[in-house]
């Protein structure tokens, strides 16, 4: 708010400061820059994946506030001053920086003050910032976010990313992202660790054993497995959309791992249920005075079956596969369509039977296998159900 005045002054005995003028008043011109629209949601799209939210600015206290407040902030009659700040001790300043909200008045050096305090309290620090004063402060935080359009060159400099068109919401946006990203990662690596067990297992298992069919898998058969388990990890995972809680997730803390041991532990348990499976149907063959051809057909069609569906089972680790069928990824269909195709070709025409030392199988024998597989996997169905009745959030 801007109050508007003029005067008239003739000769040259100017007064010593300029408010001994007679000045007449006109009237006041206020500046008003009203809250984005979006800002109440983007704001609680944060709070909702876990974020907090802080204002540092060089406003005053009552301005700040009001408009905190009128946007619906959290914490926004939680307050300190860069000068109050400046004054705190190193303890007392990591208490101050976690549960205040707004700081007002600041300057460069609060500002870098605030970004230090919270690394040290070992948060994940992202700042945005427009203005010169805000150069420092940009450096040093985890990620530095400067505004394209009415950012300084400095504040560019300073960050490691411009938002072009001066949105939060942008932010929110490339936070799903990488959440997605991320998750479509883990999951690819976990279901390749679940489905190399029972490879490798049903080709050691035999042989270290001392079984009747010792050598029931050659290289040719494993790198077949390799070429159907490759598409299926980096084209079907890669492609997967993102979930409908992973903004409902709290962040990651600074220090974790990739994988936590339960979720490891769970992929090596879905792995060696499914290397139950297939020599479980191995001793089936073998007890039922199936020859070595038919065994490996058995075993191999149990495999092809599991990582179907495992395939479908760990396209998420939260919502049942009745739910993921529905999520937009064609190809999907098309790698397991591909897949079924291929494999009974190697089954059933005689060219590519005798050349992987495969037999026909008849449909009570096709159908065990099928079910076998099935079954060495879906009991993971039970664990997401639980999940999901105990509200637990977390895709583990």
């Amino acid at each position: 708010m801007l109050a508007v005045a003029d005067t008239e002054f003739t000769g040259n005995d100017f007064p010593a400061t300029q408010q001994e003028f007679p000045f007449r008043f006109k009237g006041l011109v206020g500046f008003f820059d009203p809250p984005k629209k979006n800002i109440s949601s983007v704001l609680n799209g944060f709070y909702t994946a876990g974020i907090d939210v802080k204002i540092v600015t060089g406003d005053n206290t009552a301005t700040t506030s009001a408009i905190a407040k009128q946007i619906g902030f959290k914490g926004y009659e939680k307050t300190i001053t860069g000068d109050e700040l400046m004054q705190l001790s190193d303890q007392e300043l990591a208490k101050k920086v976690s549960s205040c909200f707004v700081f007002t008045r600041m300057f460069p050096e609060a500002k870098l003050k605030i970004i230090n305090a919270l690394k040290a309290n070992h948060e994940i620090v992202a700042m945005t910032g427009d203005g010169v004063n805000d150069g420092p402060a940009l450096k040093s935080a985890h990620i530095g976010i400067a505004m394209g359009k009415k950012g300084t060159e400095i504040a560019k400099q300073a960050a490691s990313l411009i938002l072009l068109e001066d949105d939060l919401s942008k932010m929110l946006d490339a936070i799903a992202m990488g959440r997605r990203i991320y998750t479509n990662l883990k999951k690819a690596i976990r279901y390749i660790i679940s489905i190399h067990i029972p490879i490798v297992l049903t080709v050691f298992m035999p042989l270290a054993l001392g079984w009747i069919y010792p050598n029931i898998f050659s290289p040719v058969h494993i790198i077949f497995l390799e070429l159907i388990m490759g598409p299926t990890c980096s084209i079907i995972y890669e492609n997967e959309p993102m979930e409908k809680n992973t903004m409902l997730q709290k962040p990651r803390p600074f220090t974790s791992n990739f994988f936590n041991w339960k979720e490891l532990t769970t992929s090596i348990i879905q792995g060696l249920f499914i290397t139950a499976g297939s020599l479980g149907i191995y001793q089936y063959a073998v007890h039922q005075g199936l020859n070595e051809t038919i065994t490996r057909t058995m075993v191999f069609a149990v495999l092809i079956s599991a990582n179907i569906f495992l395939t479908l089972v760990n396209r998420s680790f939260y919502y049942s596969v009745f739910t993921t069928m529905k999520y937009k990824n064609n190809l999907v269909l098309l790698i397991i369509l591909l897949t079924i195709a291929i494999t009974v070709s190697l089954f059933y025409i005689p060219v590519f039977s005798s050349f992987f030392l495969f037999s026909p199988l008849q449909v009570p024998e096709l159908l065990l296998c099928i079910g076998t597989g099935f079954a060495s996997v879906i009991w993971y169905e039970i664990i997401k159900w639980r999940k999901r009745e105990s509200g637990n959030l977390v895709s583990k």
